[in-house]
């Protein structure tokens, strides 16, 4: 559905948006309406619609537009919206069948918020015109006129009438699915479900929360599962017709299938599906259960020993003196994956061949001596299986064909597996080629992705003391990548840089700091599990996914990863969909640390859900520093050596959370592993700020200002917006062992995408900002990265809050006018409650405005009290004020804090 023309036009608001004197137009025109995008940030087709041509259409193709529109709603809207059946993923959201609109209830005002986006509800930039009307109708007809006929509007001629009457129809609709469509390279780890034709229905649990576990006792899943593609040509893993799957985290082969397509791409960092993992299509020829591949070198045995969680099935890897996952390498198409048994160091590829035109799949391995015999599973009994090489034999164990190795010198063997009933492949074995020497594959090869793609920096010439360059990743490149930038770090050369992305890629950027006007990207790894954390240590690149730290080597200097080293691999990967691992940080001492969400609107099955994790400097260990988190999107690592860890709004959480982390403590989640007896207040560790969703819908990491350019800020604590494309101050204080404060939006128009990562380059001391929109967003692009330039002005800004017994005390950048500030009726203060509870967050309890009887200037002219008879402890605060600084420069601004404790006057 989305389309070049419509990226382009996304690419060109930002240009609008960022442009001073239109911006502020168009921000006020916006705050009248509360529309995010103004006419004039639209595609030129949308300003020439026969909307009342359209609307008239859906009389002949009723039935087709109802079906598109159920098919829209299921896939785009229905994850957010839910229905009465179900509450949706953010249970704010609109709920068509029983809520009133704002904009308006007859269908040109529901396009206009499609369209323009409103409120916490993003523009629909990937709909078409058609496509909209569709959903309009589906929604009309299926929740306004029969659960909601209030907010139904009957269409007569008078109204079709008074519609705009276009000349175009806006593009056609054509179904559109970069997921699919991506080249991510010959192998692509992520959590997978392997079935066959014709499988049932996936269980999908619902009801209040939390929710119930399914019955996946029987489920093939491989949870850190490396597809590989086994055919050659174009395109990489997407574009196969046949493959095997990898486990690492049980070494074994999951299954091997073939097939039109690759998987069902029902995910939510794929299609957008909430609560389910990919499923493969296709043939499936054989597999195997989710149990080790490998026999125990000590006892010979098969029993799994890992950790059972509370519906019975295991999770995590293998204990380390059993099988422990070194990593992957590449070259060219081919995929060597390498581990160890016992003390046995392992080489393994995949590849295809084939027998009466049917696929023989094979297995070649290189293994080093082993001080005890082993065992690896095959595949089960029936399914016909053939060795090549010498030192190895089969048997029947268990149910399974089963490889036996004696204690021995190294030996190569190729293993040729086709689905059960295939005759002749023990003949085919003394034809098949010997298996290979692997060792001249790991040294590195030719380049894999050679093209050095430029963009153009955009700079900014905003008014202000920040100025905003808009740095764009080559959206256009040659293998469709959609560059949802999740992680950047720099080298010590500082116009270079490191930036991954949520699709599985890293990219080696150059030009930040040479002020070429342009930026060089080069694609140096891929295929990794949903990257969201990148950190550069000693020269060296690391990168948090899902199942595993990585370490990337290039060993022949061109620059692209020869080897994936897995770092650290002690992550308990489950199937859940929401288990993001948030973030990479390392102290000193090199130690490594990252943020683990919990399973949403579910109980935890295992230990990590919902953590702060500490990595040791050598890889070999993984302690929890922090548990009782829900949606931890990173981690900030202080100058004290404790952490910030921020949360999302949701079940047990009643608001948006930032959190000054303290080692054992918990934060609140009661869904998460083994919580607190006490769910009440007293049980969890407070927050820093609970973060009300008016401000920011999802905050993201925060950064300590390093940076002399940047003036007053220096040395204080930044927070990004995820959910809004924000950038905010965090001014605090500490009171005892309690951190409070609140969060002030540094005055720069919102980014076209949620802000996850930010750094400051050592070279030019400049603010370095990537983000992505894929999940719970309001903001339009699915991608950038941008810079932020303090420029020589004032900033006027709080960067300190103090609650006293007394009120409230301001700390600002600049000098501020003592007149302006006197006056109280330039203040107004406002504070509100929540309750926490199972349910998803919380609505304002107890609003109140507070009397502001006095306000004095400090000394200092950077500082304001205000006496408030009334303060006392608050779950939510938000401070107004309307002043002047010391040139008489009118100003406004707003600080939404929480206070725990009164200070001293």
């Amino acid at each position: 559905m989305n389309r070049p023309k419509i990226l382009f036009q996304c690419l060109f608001l930002l240009l609008v948006v960022f442009g001073c004197k239109q911006a502020k137009e168009n921000q006020n025109t916006d705050s009248v309406q509360g529309f995010i995008l103004s006419e004039s940030d639209l595609p030129d087709f949308e300003k020439d619609i026969d909307h009342k041509g359209l609307l008239t259409a859906l009389g002949d193709r009723h039935d087709e537009s109802i079906r598109t529109g159920e098919h829209i709603y299921n896939n785009i809207c229905f994850n957010c919206h839910g229905n009465p059946d179900q509450v949706g993923s953010i249970p704010t959201a609109f709920k068509f069948w029983e809520d009133t609109f704002k904009v308006g209830k007859d269908p040109y005002s529901i396009y206009q918020t499609l369209t323009r986006g409103y409120g916490s509800m993003p523009p629909q930039v990937n709909l078409t015109p058609v496509e909209k009307y569709d959903i309009i109708n589906y929604l009309r007809e299926t929740f306004l006129q029969k659960e909601n006929p209030d907010q139904f509007f009957e269409i007569d001629s008078a109204y079709l009438a008074g519609l705009p009457t276009g000349t175009n129809t806006g593009p056609a609709p054509k179904e559109f699915k970069p997921w699919a469509e991506m080249d991510y390279g010959n192998f692509l780890i992520n959590t997978y479900e392997l079935v066959g034709r014709n499988a049932p229905e996936r269980e999908r649990s619902s009801g209040p929360s939390p929710l119930p576990d399914e019955n996946f006792s029987k489920s093939n899943f491989a949870y850190k599962g490396i597809a590989i593609r086994l055919d050659q040509g174009k395109g990489g893993v997407a574009a196969g017709n046949a493959w095997m799957m990898f486990d690492h985290d049980l070494m074994r082969i999951a299954g091997a299938w073939t097939g039109e397509g690759f998987i069902d791409w029902e995910a939510i960092l794929f299609n957008g599906s909430h609560n389910i993992s990919p499923r493969t299509v296709g043939d499936l020829h054989f597999q195997n259960p989710v149990s080790p591949g490998w026999a125990d070198p000590n006892t010979g045995t098969f029993a799994d020993p890992r950790f059972t969680a509370r519906d019975k099935r295991k999770f995590g890897p293998l204990p380390r003196e059993w099988a422990h996952y070194k990593g992957l390498y590449q070259y060219q198409d081919r995929v060597i994956v390498s581990y160890t048994v016992g003390n046995a160091k392992v080489l393994e590829t995949f590849g295809l061949e084939t027998l009466d035109n049917q696929p023989v799949f094979t297995r070649t391995l290189n293994i080093s001596p082993s001080e005890k015999p082993l065992k690896m599973r095959i595949a089960p009994s029936g399914t016909s299986v053939a060795l090549v090489g010498e030192g190895a034999v089969l048997k029947n164990e268990g149910g399974f064909t089963v490889m036996e190795l004696v204690p021995s010198s190294s030996l190569k063997v190729k293993i040729l597996i086709t689905a059960p009933g295939m005759k002749g492949l023990q003949q085919y074995s003394k034809t098949s080629a010997p298996p290979e020497d692997l060792n001249p594959l790991i040294k590195g090869g030719p380049a894999r992705y050679p093209q050095k793609l430029t963009t153009e920096i955009l700079k900014g010439e905003q008014e202000g003391p920040f100025q905003v360059d808009i740095m764009n990743p080559p959206f256009d490149s040659p293998w469709k990548n959609q560059f949802r930038l999740s992680g950047l770090d720099f080298f010590k050369d500082s116009n270079k840089g490191v930036i991954c992305s949520t699709d599985g890629d890293v990219w080696l950027v150059e030009g930040f700091t040479k002020n070429t006007g342009k930026l060089s990207w080069q694609r140096i790894a891929s295929g990794m599990f949903q990257p969201l954390g990148i950190k550069v240590i000693n020269e060296e690149i690391f990168i948090t996914c899902r199942d595993q730290i990585v370490r990337l080597h290039d060993f022949n200097g061109d620059r692209e990863t020869d080897f994936y080293e897995s770092f650290n691999n002690d992550h308990m990967v489950t199937d859940h969909f929401h288990e993001f691992a948030m973030g990479l940080q390392a102290d000193k001492a090199g130690n490594l640390y990252y943020a683990k969400s919990a399973r949403h609107a579910r109980e935890a099955l295992v230990p990590q859900h919902g953590t702060l994790i500490k990595v040791s400097a050598d890889g070999l260990r993984t302690e929890i520093i922090a548990t009782g988190f829900r949606a931890a999107n990173g981690v900030c690592l202080n100058p004290d050596g404790t952490f910030i860890v921020t949360d999302q709004e949701g079940h047990w959480n009643p608001m948006n959370r930032i959190n000054w982390v303290k080692k054992g403590g918990f934060y609140g989640n009661m869904f998460g592993y083994n919580p607190p007896a006490d769910s009440t207040e007293k049980g969890m560790e407070l927050p820093l700020v609970w973060v009300d969703r008016e401000r920011d819908q999802s905050p993201s990491e925060l950064l300590w200002v390093n940076s002399k350019k940047w003036g007053a800020l220096n040395g204080k604590l930044l927070n990004f917006s995820y959910g809004y494309g924000k950038v905010f101050v965090v001014p605090y204080e500490t009171l005892g062992e309690q951190v409070q404060g609140g969060i002030f939006e540094l005055p720069i128009p919102r980014f076209s995408t949620g802000v996850m990562r930010g750094r400051f380059n050592p070279g030019d001391e400049q603010l370095y900002l990537c983000g992505l929109s894929a999940w719970g967003s309001t903001q339009p692009q699915l991608g950038g990265l941008y810079r932020i330039r303090k420029v020589d002005q004032p900033m006027v800004i709080p960067v300190g809050i103090k609650a006293t017994t007394q009120g409230i005390e301001l700390s600002f950048t600049d000098e501020l006018d003592v007149r302006s500030v006197a006056d109280t009726a330039h203040y107004t203060v406002k504070t509100w409650d929540l309750l926490r509870s199972r349910k998803y967050g919380s609505k304002h309890y107890n609003e109140q405005t507070l009397s502001v009887t006095k306000a004095e200037l400090g000394k200092d002219k950077r500082s304001i009290k205000l006496t408030i008879p009334l303060i006392k402890p608050t779950w939510g605060m938000e401070i107004q004020y309307r002043v002047k600084d010391d040139d008489g420069k009118e100003l406004e601004g707003l600080i939404q804090n929480t206070i725990h404790q009164l200070g001293g006057n």
